[in-house]
């Protein structure tokens, strides 16, 4: 099936308000969601549960045959326990997809039960889909009603795509700033929506206007990572946002402790404490985003790394660069071979991806910076060695596979600096007039780092010393991809502030990659 732009101009629409609020709920007596309704609960003598719904709903990881349909039931989304207000029981959650936003062409349906263990959340997989469809979604629990969420269906694998886009994001810290870029982003025209991490910051700051981090410390138990997960969902433009698209969602260092590494804590905490506290950030983290079964944590593992494929046009290959990366090192060390930001494994499997058969854009939603940068300070030359950077020789293979002519059209997508960057990948980084054999776009945050500057002083620099970095901007937003076979138009949406509601959204640049010809050119 071929995603056209004439298909793309012709969606099925859902209001914002719809997004937000039950909606359809006219259709609701003629459906067949019929769970218990609370005055039955009460009958039974069990405690009613009123509005559960407060985090909204999402969808993630869309296949051509189905997707993940999500929600947790939360009536007091902060409660200190964690649990979000709910009865300590079992609670039948009824799912519905749709055609149509009125849900009077039901085509899948099913029940789930939220249970206590599980902070009440639901993670249906809907299946029997058609590919590269639009679908509406709703959930009913304990007689209420949930948001009206849409999503979308990925291609059949092999078929034509005229037309594919997508945005990526990272970085909200929630004191830091308002979610303004999550409305704007809501009301893009996108299939889907691939967040690269820092969904939460795990540190106890308060900010100055008035969002503060709940806990008022830093997260550490399973409750502290339940509520500070709740806490940012109980923003209105995120959970648009989540209700409007299918969303890809991969974590970095903050949803669990800044720059772990592996089973080793920044702070020094000794592993096997610290591996018990990234069990429990895992286990919150998969309770609150649409992901699948198969990606439910154990212990302190999860497989987060994965490929999604859109027909023939589009491979994303979601990489996780934290759960099996070495240590942070100084710059005598990061030469050395041994080092690895993805493990054996994941190398393996990705270095396998790339070889082929492939589609005819390779993506790798990723992190951290993937192309070199150094930073004159004084005399010196340094390097961030939480970045590829920081693991020459794997970054230098990643690289030289991405060059080889089995991978077409190579493109990286980054967050975690929050700033928007276009790069060049060099076929050698210290040799300028090497070939270009790949494309870098990497990503400003949704609010980290507050309202941002245009230009900082210390661009001017890194301009100088890597020249295969083609632009900085330091505002906050989001980057839009529209992909077709012919090429790839990124647009860099930025608001100008976020320390107060309310900034309009303006392209700050926009870039073309062609077909067959690596690197960015500014359109």
């Amino acid at each position: 099936m071929s995603l056209s732009r004439r298909a793309s101009q012709s969606r099925p629409s859902l209001s914002r308000r719809n997004l937000l609020t039950a909606g359809a709920a006219g259709a609701l007596a003629a459906s067949s969601l019929a769970v218990p309704s609370a005055r039955a609960a009460t009958r039974r003598g069990a405690k009613p549960v009123r509005d559960p719904f407060t985090l909204g709903v999402a969808s993630g990881d869309p296949l051509p045959h189905g997707v993940v349909l999500w929600t947790r039931l939360a009536p007091e989304p902060l409660a200190a326990d964690g649990l979000g207000g709910m009865p300590d029981r079992s609670v039948p959650v009824q799912w519905q997809v749709a055609e149509d936003e009125h849900f009077r062409r039901i085509v899948a349906e099913g029940v789930e039960t939220a249970g206590t263990e599980g902070a009440h959340a639901v993670h249906a997989e809907a299946n029997g889909l058609r590919p590269g469809a639009d679908y509406f979604y709703r959930f009913r629990a304990a007689g209420e009603l949930s948001p009206v969420g849409r999503t979308r269906t990925a291609p059949a694998p092999g078929t034509r795509v005229d037309r594919f886009a997508f945005a990526f994001a990272s970085c909200q810290n929630y004191p830091a700033g308002y979610y303004t870029a999550h409305r704007h982003l809501a009301e893009e025209d996108l299939d889907l929506v691939a967040f690269l991490g820092d969904y939460i910051y795990e540190g106890p700051a308060q900010g100055e206007i008035g969002r503060g981090h709940l806990p008022a410390t830093e997260t550490w138990s399973l409750a502290d990572y339940r509520i500070r997960h709740a806490q940012h969902k109980t923003d209105a433009d995120l959970r648009a946002a989540h209700a409007a698209f299918p969303w890809v969602p991969v974590f970095d260092d903050h949803e669990v402790e800044n720059n772990w590494a592996d089973d080793d804590s920044d702070s020094g905490t000794d592993p096997e404490v610290f591996l018990r506290r990234r069990a429990r950030a895992f286990r919150s983290y998969y309770e609150h985003m649409p992901l699948r079964r198969s990606q439910r944590p154990v212990g302190p593992d999860v497989q987060m790394f994965r490929r999604l494929t859109f027909g023939h046009l589009l491979d994303l290959h979601v990489l996780d660069t934290r759960q099996y990366r070495s240590d942070q090192v100084e710059d005598v060390d990061r030469k050395d071979p041994s080092r690895t930001i993805l493990g054996s494994r994941q190398k393996e499997w990705l270095l396998g991806n790339l070889a082929g058969p492939t589609a005819q854009w390779n993506v790798l939603a990723q992190q951290v910076f993937f192309s070199q940068r150094d930073f004159v300070t004084g005399a010196a030359t340094e390097f961030s060695n939480d970045a590829w950077d920081g693991y020459y020789v794997e970054r230098e293979q990643v690289r030289d596979r991405l060059a080889a002519p089995a991978t077409t059209n190579p493109v990286i997508i980054t967050g975690d600096v929050h700033a928007s960057y276009v790069n060049d990948v060099k076929a050698d980084f210290d040799d300028p007039s090497s070939a270009t054999v790949a494309t870098e776009l990497v990503g400003t945050s949704i609010s980290s780092g507050g309202d941002g500057v245009e230009n900082w002083p210390g661009d001017a620099t890194q301009y100088e010393e890597n020249p295969h970095i083609r632009f900085i901007n330091r505002r906050r937003g989001y980057v839009r991809n529209v992909v077709t076979p012919t090429e790839w138009t990124a647009e860099n949406r930025v608001v100008d502030y976020v320390t107060s509601p309310g900034a309009p959204v303006r392209t700050r640049a926009k870039w073309v990659v062609e077909d067959g010809r690596p690197g960015a050119r500014q359109a």
